[in-house]
């Protein structure tokens, strides 16, 4: 199981928006991420900034999954209106270095 870390950046405005969106996400979705092997997606918010924790079996694989399913097109759609860049879901990030954890 890998555990990564990710920053992401809201556009200004767009706050209450995207924690509504989030409320819920569609149930194809969930679907969809539980196939690709995650098995926690975890979202914090600091005012425009975006910080998730994501668990799963194999984090690049997940990503190539999800690149073109169609249950993740249409919400990467709605995520590119509220968030400042969205990213190619290629795979090829590893997310935020870690630095340190208590052992």
């Amino acid at each position: 199981m890998e555990r990564i870390a990710l920053h992401t950046r809201l556009k200004p405005g767009r706050e209450a928006e995207y924690d509504a969106v989030h409320a819920r996400i569609p149930a194809n979705l969930d679907t969809a991420l539980r196939e690709a092997g995650v098995s926690s997606w975890r979202i914090w918010r600091s005012g425009l900034d975006l910080f998730h924790v994501v668990e799963a079996n194999d984090y690049a694989a997940m990503r190539r999954f999800l690149a073109t399913h169609p249950a993740n097109l249409p919400w990467q759609a709605r995520m590119a209106e509220l968030l400042d860049v969205q990213d190619d879901y290629s795979g090829t990030d590893r997310g935020i270095n870690p630095v340190w954890e208590l052992p």
